[in-house]
């Protein structure tokens, strides 16, 4: 289990990182903090408000089923949809489950109280020697957004991403998500792609 106050902006270089290659792109390459700055960024508070309480950042574990589901769902409705029980189930067999190359998860709590969530995956890119890694899924519940734990979820993912040997870290949005897109604005590059899918 890690406590984890969300970090400042990583430092930026005046040369903007090369694009990818022209095709699909698996994420933006983003700028790091070089090791020796991390202890003191985490200690820095969250430039879009502070916290009245620590963030703790750990994995979900088997006993956070009713928590995670209920963070879950109400990450979906934001989304305008929901999957069905058989989905649910195998979805969190794979987060609590011990395959490396499966779902992994963490959830954000304020005290004992779980706020937040994030999904993510890493998998082979044919570009690269290394994994990638697949930001999915993000969600804070709403009487937290702003005070720094979507952040904090994000940074989390990056640490392990980072101690993985996978430190390209990508998501996608909805263009009209302008509430979070402030914050991944001031954290991660915005690659320009637009995403299409398969119609069935």
């Amino acid at each position: 289990m890690a406590v984890v106050p969300p970090r400042p902006d990583r430092q930026k270089s005046d040369t903007p990182p090369a694009p990818d290659p022209p095709g699909v792109t698996f994420g933006p390459k983003l700028p790091t903090l070089p090791p020796k700055n991390r202890d003191a960024a985490r200690q820095a508070v969250d430039r879009t408000g502070p916290l009245n309480d620590t963030v703790t950042i750990r994995p979900i574990e088997p006993g956070d089923r009713a928590e995670w589901e209920r963070l879950w769902t109400d990450y979906l409705a934001f989304y305008e949809t929901s999957v069905r029980q058989d989905i649910r189930d195998t979805a969190f067999a794979r987060l609590t489950g011990s395959d490396p190359q499966d779902f992994h998860g963490l959830l954000a709590l304020v005290g004992d109280r779980p706020v937040g969530l994030v999904h993510y995956l890493f998998h082979r890119h044919g570009w690269k020697v290394e994994n990638v890694c697949y930001l999915q899924d993000l969600y804070a519940d709403p009487e937290v957004r702003g005070t720094g734990v979507g952040r904090a979820l994000i940074e989390a993912v990056y640490d392990r991403a980072d101690a993985a040997g996978a430190p390209s870290v990508y998501w996608l949005t909805q263009e009209g998500n302008a509430t979070a897109r402030r914050l991944y604005d001031r954290i991660a590059a915005n690659t320009g792609f637009i995403k299409y899918q398969r119609v069935t």
